[in-house]
């Protein structure tokens, strides 16, 4: 036997067993299998300023303003939490995409069929006829109602569904690491000018003044003032940065909302930011996009 033809039927053979290109699930909502690593590090970072707030800071203020900053921050925390969570857990998909259920896996997009995954308003990869504004989103595998953007934050679409929601969030945020900022800058203020204002829980009679207590009034612990100051500076700091973010979109949605069209590419602040560099990963979605 010829030695190149039996190498050639091989091939052929080994072809022949290729599988056709993968199909691939739609993922429902924020809480689909694989977590964002910056889902994650958001829910990490609002445990770490939620319980230092109301077991370390908020116990540090004078009688009366403490009640009051438990009210204040304890209110826009939970305001935050359950807008955050309904962020998440809200399914953007476009109404027909919602109607049939996940049941049937998406297939890989295929360019030589077709140049655009979204043609005369009907989806190829969902299969299904979709509204004007829908974009078929690449992380999501579906087709999301009025997309503005993919949130890796609450791992899941920003949509028509819950755009209100992902916006009351960013609002919640700034005004609870506004809040925890106030705080921490008193206390600094008030620890160089007079740290026995923030000595006034029952607690602290007949405790030493190098001696502070954390985690008041049900589980108190005794520590040094460094310590308390260097759990100070990180929370300042954390919460400093944690701000950036929120604030910068929250400049950006406000402008967008001015815009006529926000969705257009004709949107100066859109267009503006397409071509920065920094700016440029809030506008990018996939690349399987209508």
């Amino acid at each position: 036997m010829d030695l190149c033809s039996w190498c050639q039927r091989g091939a052929l053979r080994e072809a022949s067993r290729k599988p056709a290109s993968p199909r691939h699930w739609s993922r429902v909502n924020g809480w689909s299998w694989p977590l964002h690593t910056f889902q994650v590090v958001a829910w990490i970072i609002l445990f770490i300023l939620a319980f230092t707030n109301f077991c370390i800071f908020v116990p540090l203020l004078p009688p009366n303003w403490n009640l009051i900053m438990y009210g204040v921050t304890g209110g826009l925390f939970c305001f935050h939490f359950v807008v955050h969570l309904l962020g998440i857990s809200i399914d953007p998909a476009e109404t027909n995409v919602r109607l049939k259920k996940y049941l049937e896996s998406i297939p890989t997009f295929d360019p030589s069929k077709h140049t655009r995954v979204i043609e005369n308003q009907y989806c190829h990869l969902c299969e299904v006829v979709v509204s004007q504004k829908a974009k078929h989103c690449g992380a999501c595998n579906k087709c999301v109602s009025d997309f503005d953007h993919h949130c890796k934050w609450l791992n899941n679409c920003v949509g028509g569904r819950n755009y209100r929601y992902f916006f009351c969030s960013l609002v919640s945020a700034l005004a609870s690491l506004l809040c925890l900022i106030s705080i921490l800058l008193y206390i600094f203020i008030q620890y160089s000018v007079n740290p026995e204002v923030l000595r006034t829980h029952p607690l602290y009679e007949g405790v030493s003044k190098d001696t502070w207590l954390l985690f008041l009034p049900f589980f108190p612990v005794k520590t040094k003032a460094l310590v308390v100051l260097g759990i100070g500076v990180f929370v300042l700091l954390l919460s400093a940065l944690s701000f950036l973010l929120p604030g910068y979109l929250f400049i950006f949605h406000l402008f967008l909302s001015m815009c006529p069209d926000p969705h257009s590419s004709l949107c100066p602040l859109r267009s503006h930011m397409a071509q920065d560099k920094v700016c440029r990963p809030l506008l990018e979605t996939s690349t399987s996009d209508k």
